[in-house]
């Protein structure tokens, strides 16, 4: 019976949760409540993607009202594996939560911490496994503005300033998207997207259609930083508490592409938006740009979460790139990139957060003879910078090396090398941290440095440690990937 609404308690469960964090205020117990959330979102999404891998879509009618008159959630094997994603950095991050929270925002209000990264959590798995295009914009809100008050808990007075500059954009973006719902529901009379994209298809290409599309296209693009709607992204990630920097890295831009290839290939279907409109190109060029303009920007940044978060504007660049193909194995490695990132990302941000807590910095030269001092943390930086380069065995590698099949594929082999050539870039700034933790010395005035707490290290190395799980052993990645990539691209048979 319960199994049968998995698809309401997947995101019933955060938010029934995160009032009851509000309310109980004793010592460490909202970060108890926030822990099970999380890991029971985990548990849902987990037991949600066998059951689509085994009987095909779920369609959830919320009420009992089916659609499109009522609100749907609908699960298939792209939405269930991004769940997952979600979920699961979710999970890894709350035991890291207990003492990073302590360290930088105290404990007296930490009650109103955790229930703001539940409300987050709720909006980000809503925005994934809703079938509804306005029930999506709601949740884009709830998670924006968790967000917003997340990013803005930072200990330094320039996460005020951070949040203020991510509100602004982001209400921009999501003003766009609802404008161009607006569009689409004077156009057609619906909102749930399946019949949105049967009444599309009927209709003849208007003007008003192609204005929404391109509204919805501009405010989701603002959510997942694509070059140069990217300027919110580098002060929410540096500001924002560790936890809170790992976490967002991790999971908004992925659920933010997520709805964009969702709106793209499911509701106006992809012969109508990359192939008659020349889409594709207006992704590749930008794609490109950010790959290479934001290395190059991270190899001169001496604050390691700001060139983490410039690095993440260049990997967001590799996602769309795969978009721009419009072909089966691009799409593959985007898919497949939004996992293996998520890994990478959120574990080396977790390795940030614990230099902050031991040196209460995350300066390059602060981190001086780390390699010595903190071993394990020093070492996590470095994996986790080989999976940003594309390693051999890495999960980045499998990423990079899907995105040139997909290159090669379309006869495009300069894009080919420009990839290859971008990966350098990242050989650069990655490099730097390795100097710095392993061939400089610290100064005679150092503190002894031991590494933090397993709590904190153990959460590091799991997902430092998946991403070269997933860089040997894919067949659930790319499988499923593969599977939703030809789900979109409408070719699965």
């Amino acid at each position: 019976m319960i199994a049968a609404h998995l698809p309401a308690l997947q995101v019933v469960v955060p938010l029934i949760l995160a009032p009851i964090c509000m309310l109980v205020r004793l010592r460490d117990a909202a970060w108890v409540v926030a822990l099970v959330a999380s890991w029971t979102a985990l548990a849902i999404a987990w037991l949600l993607l066998q059951q689509v891998l085994a009987g095909g879509t779920i369609s959830y009618h919320l009420g009992n009202w089916a659609p499109p008159l009522g609100i749907e959630y609908r699960v298939d094997e792209f939405s269930a594996f991004v769940l997952l994603i979600v979920s699961g950095i979710g999970a890894v991050v709350m035991p890291f939560a207990r003492e990073s929270v302590r360290a930088e925002f105290g404990t007296r209000r930490a009650y109103m911490f955790y229930t703001a990264y539940l409300l987050c959590l709720t909006g980000l798995l809503g925005i994934t496994i809703t079938g509804d295009a306005f029930n999506l914009f709601v949740f884009l809100e709830i998670s924006s503005l968790a967000t917003y008050t997340l990013v803005a808990m930072g200990r330094d007075r320039r996460a005020l300033t951070a949040a203020y500059q991510y509100l602004v954009m982001g209400t921009i973006g999501a003003t766009f998207y609802v404008i161009g719902i607006g569009l689409l529901y004077a156009e057609t009379g619906t909102l749930n997207m399946v019949d949105l994209a049967s009444k599309i298809t009927a209709h003849s290409v208007s003007r008003s259609i192609g204005v929404a599309f391109g509204f919805i296209v501009i405010g989701l693009s603002l959510k997942i930083a694509l070059f140069p709607l990217h300027l919110w992204l580098p002060n929410a990630y540096t500001y924002a508490p560790s936890m809170v920097s790992a976490f967002i890295a991790a999971t908004s831009t992925k659920v933010a592409l997520y709805a964009l290839l969702r709106m793209v290939y499911t509701v106006f279907e992809a012969d109508l938006t990359l192939g008659l409109v020349p889409m594709y190109a207006m992704f590749l060029g930008l794609a490109l740009i950010a790959m290479f303009a934001a290395s190059i920007v991270a190899i001169f940044q001496n604050n390691l979460k700001r060139m983490l978060a410039y690095s993440s504007i260049a990997q967001v660049g590799y996602m769309v790139l795969g978009i721009s193909y419009i072909n089966v194995t691009g799409l593959t490695a985007t898919i497949v990139h939004m996992f293996n990132h998520a890994m990478i990302k959120g574990g080396m941000f977790l390795a940030l957060g614990c230099c902050m807590y031991r040196l209460g910095s995350v300066h390059i030269r602060d981190l001086a003879g780390l390699g010595r001092t903190m071993p394990l943390t020093a070492a996590a930086l470095v994996a986790g910078g080989l999976g940003l380069i594309g390693v051999p065995l890495t999960a980045g590698f499998v990423s990079k090396w899907y995105l040139v099949l997909g290159a090669l594929e379309r006869g495009w082999w300069p894009v080919a090398i420009l990839i290859m050539l971008s990966s350098l870039l990242a050989v650069a700034y990655v490099w730097r941290m390795v100097e710095a933790m392993y061939f400089t010395a610290p100064p005679a005035s150092a503190p002894e440095l031991t590494d933090t707490r397993l709590s904190m290290l153990i959460p590091v190395w799991v997902l430092i440690g998946a991403s070269f799980y997933f860089g040997i052993q894919t067949d659930l990645t790319l499988g499923v990937a593969r599977d939703a990539a030809e789900a979109l691209m409408g070719t699965k048979r």
